[in-house]
């Protein structure tokens, strides 16, 4: 009975890494107008997607240890879609301060974020971090 126990404790384990987001990583950003990036994690949150600025750099690659915004988080309520889809998130841009409707696009290594008021978006392509 006890090793019943101990092999489903290993497949629950198991498929739940099995059944991570392909979403789930770590992205750089692209740079801004500074020329520096950040480094965000996107994660799985309950049945949502988030997302958590985790590095940033300067404009020659140079790690930025006192930037003010480090671990804070940047998607959040990102929904799966299927087919490489998101929706019905949300998104902070640290460059104006502020918080948008997003959405998101995985294409391999590739992740195009968008952040939209009303008809009006912007966004960026963001590449994973290997």
């Amino acid at each position: 009975m006890r090793k019943l126990g101990m092999m489903i404790g290993a497949l629950c384990v198991s498929a739940g890494a099995a059944f991570a987001d392909p979403v789930e990583g770590t992205w750089k950003t692209e740079p801004g107008d500074s020329g520096g990036y950040l480094h965000v994690s996107v994660y799985s949150c309950g049945e949502a997607i988030c997302g958590a600025i985790r590095k940033a750099f300067n404009a020659e690659g140079q790690s930025n240890d006192s930037y003010e915004h480090l671990n804070k988080r940047m998607l959040w309520d990102m929904q799966a879609e299927g087919g490489g889809q998101y929706g019905n998130g949300k998104i902070w841009a640290p460059d104006r301060g502020k918080t948008y409707n997003s959405k998101m696009s995985l294409n391999g290594n590739t992740l195009t974020v968008e952040g939209c008021v009303a008809v009006f978006c912007r966004g960026q392509t963001w590449t994973r971090v290997q």
